[in-house]
């Protein structure tokens, strides 16, 4: 799958990943086109979205979850809540 899920982690697997020292990234309620080009995991501190890949089903993902975006995923992003991420590449 090129977008993979795990809704409310333990908070021990946060702590070992160092998610808290991550950079953040934010954006208000939009839809817009997307691609990663490199292997992304983040961590959803608030709101939700509904994420797209190109011929694929949509994916929702919100406050803590943590997911993880495939390398070469083109997708489109539509965010419902304003979306707070912790994210890493």
């Amino acid at each position: 799958m090129e977008i993979n899920v795990e809704h409310q982690p333990d908070k021990a697997k946060l702590e070992e990943m160092g998610v808290l020292g991550w950079p953040t990234w934010e954006k208000e309620a939009s839809t817009f086109p997307w691609a990663y080009y490199e292997v992304e995991t983040c961590y959803i501190l608030q709101g939700k979205a509904v994420v797209t890949p190109e011929g694929g089903a949509p994916v929702e993902i919100g406050a803590g979850d943590l997911v993880t975006f495939n390398e070469d995923l083109r997708c489109m992003w539509h965010i419902i809540e304003p979306i707070k991420k912790h994210y890493r590449t």
